[in-house]
Parts: structure tokens; C-alpha cells; sequence
């Protein structure tokens, strides 16, 4: 492969104005679309020697045969081009979003001459105010029948409300008394606009000034002898007060935002956006994003607030991220166009939001776990995992059983290792095992020794077994004596090595062998001086990832029990320490070396541990 782009531009040739750039394939395609403050600082970055790339992003710039540029007056002007071409050309290297789910709205159609409140999918109504996203249609559904009775606004259909203005017979709705349009002939045109202006309001935010000015109205009722209309205020009331308890007050109450939580990996990426009004938790909407090209967090949000602002009609006023990006200034600005007021980007710190924003990253951790194993755990997909990786490792048949190995220590102490098997494409948990390394000097010779050790078993004599009460003889296999058609190590070219060598001084060549390593999600095969690389969509990628995923966790679990065990029992060799005081003081401060470096005074302070106590255990812990 050159080290070079023939279509490179000539040296001066890109300008230094801030613009929006496109890479284009032979046939004209665009492939990807990006914004710079500085085009000539940032295209250099990707005419720069191609082994120096990042792997996918090689792969679109070697796939493309021409760049164009366009300059634009300031930042802001990029960023709102930068959008447009997203959206008109949809390129295949730009993140691609999985969010094909279309959410439940609730929507006033504050154009009509008597807005009512419906459930919608659609977001182009004209003039309609939305709420939400809702994650459930009956979700919106119940809402709306708890709003209408502190708030009845119309809900009937335009033919039902046409036909009832037209005769001056109530709708049907209205005589259920599920309508509180003018079409019910009990309110004016003017009265029911006023309803509906308190209905968008509250579902705003506003909670506090309703709930105080119906409390206020009740109580003058009441003090009136008015017991009818003290009633009526009663039961907006406790219908304002079911809508608020769908929601926790998770926020000020006066507070509007929208947060956003981002869980990512190095080819798909988790988001989880919390629509905040009011202090409440209003909805909630969930996307996965496929990355096409390497992007850092900072530019993943930047993407992820173009997609959730371009055409967004509510933008609040403050938004939380996780990481700022590069150009939130511009961002800023390009907000406040669409809203008319200022818009804060902000990084949730501490507090109530940084709470907030735990609770989000933790559901999109979760959304990117069951995205990745969801495709794994398909029949179908499996089967084509198997079968691609068979074909890109040059396997002479599918790896029906992969077994992966990982290395985990704690500052090159505790040095374990984790085998996690998988057969046609799932986990055989029951197989798994953890190995202890008590003397090694590097990952490579820990994965030498781990490997020497699993496939010693291999060539175990089968183990004979008398079956009681016949003479007959039948043999069994030892554990570990069923081969893997493939064996996978956590690592790069050193680790594969290391692997290989393994296998050599073992006499089985047979089994094939491979790393991924984890920045790149390269796949490594021994002897070999460039990386397999699979596409980045496929199966077998997916699974492979799986199994790395898996061997890391439980090697970790086995190191951080192994920890634990030992410091237990240190522990219970000091007089007077029983079970049930050692989880006490490992509960109190929380870590091995919290607890070593505490002074007797600090001790002391643990329930049930007594002065002298407490001293024995400094003792004891410093001579360690």
C-alpha cells in the first residue's frame, strides 16, 4: 500500500478558514462530512503517513478518491452546514444511529383554532408544542387522562370537532365528559385557549404555580361554604399530584434541562437523553451510534446534539454532557438561534446532576451490553460469525469451540489468568477457569505459562472407570481434554506470539490462534506483520469482542476474590479479629490500602474495635 493519497492537495493549497469538509468515492458518493475551525490543520491530519492512521479511519480515506472543502464565514456558519450535509447526504463513515425506534409524543396542536392534546409519532405538525418522549404508547395515554381532568382541553378529532361546531351538539367525547373543547359547548373558543396555554405550561415545568394557586382557590372555596367548586379544585389537585408522582423531583424544581449519558466502546456507543422539566424526569429516549471512524467524546457529543437539536423545536436551557466538546462555544450559539434565549452546555460535576448523570451513564452501559450480546445470542448471527471468522483466520472448518485466555495483575502482583470457553457462539460458563501465575516477568510469559498448563491436559491418557457391578471397563476423559478449534488471547502481536509458542512446544500446531487487540480492535494472527481486519458491522467482530469482554471480567473477579482472601487472611491473625469484625473494617474503609495505611486512632474509630485492638491491627498490617 503507498504511503501516500493521490488525491492529496498540494502543499498551501487547503485554506485556513474555518469550513465544512466532504471525502467522496470514485462514483461521486460522499462518504464523510466534517467541520473544522482550521481546514488545513485539520484535513493535514488525514494525509498523514497512512500507517500512522487509525485503522477505519485508513479505511475511508483509502476508499475515497477525492476531498472538496467549502469556507465559511465564522464557526457557527460550519457547524449549521456541517448539519445540513449530514442529513441531505446521510454518509456511510459519519456515526450512524440505531435508534430506528420511533417514540410516542404527547402533541398540542397549538395551530388549530382549538388546540387539542393527542398521541403521535409524528414530528411535523405544524405549530404543535410535544412532550416527551414517552417509552410506552399507553404511557402517553395515561398521562393525558390524568391532565385532562386538571386541565380539559379538547382530545376529540378535527371531523368530530367540525361537526359539532357545525350542529351544536356536543362531541362525543364531550358527553363523556373525555372532551373539554368548545365542541362540548361548555367553554368559549378564548376560555378553552387559556386552558390549553395551562396545560403546555405545566407539562413545561410550571408545577409549583399551579399546585399553590389550586390549593389557594380550594381553600377560598371552602371558606366560602362553595363546596362544589372546592370539590372541582380537589380533584385538579389530585390529578396535578398523580402526574407529579410518575416522576420524582430529581432536580431543582425550577430547573429545565436535558442530560445526556454516553456509554462507549471503540465502535458503538450508548446514549441514554433524560428530558428534564421542571425538576422531573419528563422522557426519556435511548440510541445506539455505530462509529465509522475513530471520534473522541467530545466529538461524539457534538454529533449526538446536531442529531438531537437540528430540528428540535424544545431546546432548554441548560444541557448536561458528559465531556464538553471542542467547539461548545459555537454549539452554544447555534442553540440560542433555535430557542431565542441562551443555552448553557454544561458538564455535570457534582451534586444532584452529577447523581443524575451516574443513573444515565449506567442505562447506557447497559443498552450498549445488551445491543452487543443481542446480535451474538441470534442463531442466524452466530452461524455467520463462525463461518466469517473461519474464512478471514484461514480455519479449514468453523471455530465451534473458542477458548480465550486473559492476564490480569494488580502492579505485576496477583498475577492471574482467565479461560472463558464458548461454543457455537455461547458461553460455556460451567467451563470456565481461573489460574494463578505465582512468578512471571512479563503478560507474555504469563500467557506462555497459562497455555503450557491447559494444553498439558490435551494429552492426558483417558482415565479408566469401573462401573459398578460389571466387569465391563469404560474410559473417560479428563478435564480440559476436549481440543479448541481456536484459541484467542487479550492482546497484540507480542501476546499471539507468545500464544503460537505455546502451542509449538506443545506438539498442537493444529489449533489455530489469534489476538484482538483492544485499542484497535485489531485481530492478530502469529507470524503475520499486519492485523486482520474485520468490518467493523460483522458478527464475528461482535463475538470476538464478546469473548475478550468476558475473559477480562473474570479475570478481574478471580483477582479482586483472590485479593480479598488474602487480606482476610492476614487479618485473622490477629488475636481478637474474628469473621464478622474483618468485613466490618473492610466495609468501613473500603480499600486493602485504606485500611493498611490508617493510623490506630482511625481504627478505633470502627465499631467493636477497642484501642488496644486497634493497635494490634496497625502492628500487624506494617510488618506485612
Amino acid at each position: 500500500m503507498a504511503d501516500a493519497l493521490s488525491y492529496k492537495p498540494r502543499a498551501g493549497e487547503i485554506p485556513t478558514d474555518p469550513g465544512v469538509y466532504r471525502f467522496r468515492d470514485a462514483e461521486g458518493r460522499v462518504l464523510y462530512v466534517g467541520k473544522a475551525k482550521n481546514l488545513r490543520q485539520r484535513l493535514s491530519n488525514y494525509f498523514a503517513p497512512l500507517r500512522t492512521l487509525h485503522e477505519r479511519t485508513r479505511r475511508m480515506v483509502t476508499t475515497a478518491s477525492s476531498v472538496e472543502w467549502t469556507v465559511v464565514p465564522t464557526d457557527v456558519d460550519s457547524l449549521q452546514l456541517e448539519y445540513m450535509w449530514i442529513k441531505e447526504f446521510d454518509p456511510p463513515f459519519n456515526v450512524r444511529y440505531k435508534d430506528d425506534k420511533s417514540y410516542p409524543f404527547m402533541a398540542v396542536t397549538l395551530g388549530d383554532e382549538a388546540p387539542r392534546v393527542i398521541v403521535t409519532r409524528n414530528h411535523k405538525i405544524p405549530g404543535a408544542r410535544y412532550f416527551g418522549p414517552f417509552p410506552k404508547v399507553w404511557a402517553v395515554h395515561e398521562t393525558i387522562d390524568l391532565m385532562i381532568k386538571a386541565f380539559p382541553i379538547r382530545t376529540c378529532s378535527d371531523a368530530s370537532y367540525k361537526r359539532a361546531m357545525q350542529t351544536g351538539r356536543p362531541c362525543f367525547p364531550g358527553q363523556i365528559g373525555k372532551c373539554g373543547g368548545p365542541c362540548s359547548m361548555t367553554v368559549t373558543i378564548e376560555e378553552h385557549r387559556a386552558m390549553v396555554d395551562d396545560f403546555v405550561a405545566f407539562m413545561a415545568g410550571g408545577d409549583e404555580r399551579f399546585t399553590k394557586d389550586l390549593r389557594k382557590r380550594m381553600l377560598a372555596a371552602s371558606a366560602a361554604m362553595d363546596y362544589e367548586a372546592a370539590a372541582k379544585y380537589r380533584d385538579k389537585l389530585t390529578a396535578i399530584d398523580a402526574v407529579l408522582g410518575r416522576s420524582a423531583l430529581v432536580l431543582q424544581p425550577d430547573e429545565d434541562a436535558d442530560l445526556f449519558g454516553i456509554a462507549e466502546d471503540e465502535l458503538a456507543a450508548a446514549v441514554q437523553h433524560f428530558v428534564i422539566r421542571g425538576g422531573r424526569v419528563r422522557g426519556v429516549r435511548a440510541m445506539t451510534i455505530e462509529k465509522e471512524i475513530d471520534i473522541t467524546t467530545g466529538e461524539l457529543v457534538d454529533q449526538v446534539l446536531q442529531r438531537a437539536y437540528g430540528d428540535a423545536q424544545d431546546v432548554p436551557r441548560r444541557i448536561l454532557v458528559p465531556t464538553l466538546p471542542d467547539d461548545a462555544a459555537e454549539l452554544e450559539v447555534w442553540l440560542r438561534e433555535r430557542r431565542g434565549k441562551k443555552t448553557e452546555i454544561a458538564v455535570a460535576q457534582r451534586g444532584q446532576r452529577a447523581d443524575l448523570m451516574r443513573t444515565a451513564t449506567l442505562n447506557a452501559q447497559q443498552a450498549l451490553i445488551r445491543y452487543k450480546t443481542r446480535r451474538t445470542s441470534d442463531y442466524v448471527a452466530r452461524t455467520q460469525a463462525l463461518t466469517d471468522l473461519q474464512e478471514a483466520l484461514g480455519m479449514s472448518e468453523a471455530p465451534l469451540r473458542i477458548e480465550c485466555f486473559d492476564i490480569s495483575h494488580l502492579g505485576g502482583t496477583n498475577v492471574v489468568a482467565s479461560m472463558v470457553v464458548f461454543e457455537d457462539g455461547l458461553p460455556r460458563k460451567d467451563q470456565y477457569r481461573s489460574f494463578g501465575i505465582p512468578e512471571t516477568t512479563d503478560d507474555t510469559d504469563s500467557m506462555y505459562q497459562v497455555l503450557r498448563r491447559r494444553l498439558a491436559y490435551l494429552d492426558r491418557p483417558e482415565e479408566p472407570e469401573e462401573e459398578a457391578g460389571d466387569d465391563a471397563i469404560v474410559r473417560r476423559k479428563p478435564r480440559f481434554a476436549y481440543p479448541p478449534q481456536l484459541l484467542l488471547v487479550d492482546g497484540g502481536k507480542p501476546q499471539v506470539e507468545a500464544a503460537a509458542r505455546a502451542l509449538r512446544d506443545a506438539g498442537h500446531t493444529e489449533i489455530a490462534v489469534c489476538g484482538i487487540a483492544k485499542r484497535l480492535e485489531e485481530v492478530w494472527l502469529p507470524g503475520e506483520d499486519f492485523p486482520v481486519i474485520l468490518p467493523r458491522t460483522s458478527e464475528s467482530l461482535y463475538l470476538l469482542q464478546r469473548l475478550r469482554d468476558e475473559a477480562h471480567r473474570f479475570a478481574i473477579t478471580h483477582q479482586r476474590k483472590k485479593r480479598r482472601n488474602d487480606i482476610t487472611t492476614v487479618l485473622a491473625e490477629v488475636p481478637g479479629l474474628g469473621e464478622s469484625r474483618i468485613k466490618v473494617l473492610l466495609k468501613h474503609f473500603g480499600s486493602v490500602t485504606a485500611l493498611k495505611g490508617a493510623q490506630p486512632h482511625e481504627i478505633q474509630e470502627v465499631q467493636g474495635i477497642g484501642p488496644v485492638l486497634a493497635q494490634n491491627i496497625h502492628t500487624h498490617l506494617s510488618t506485612r
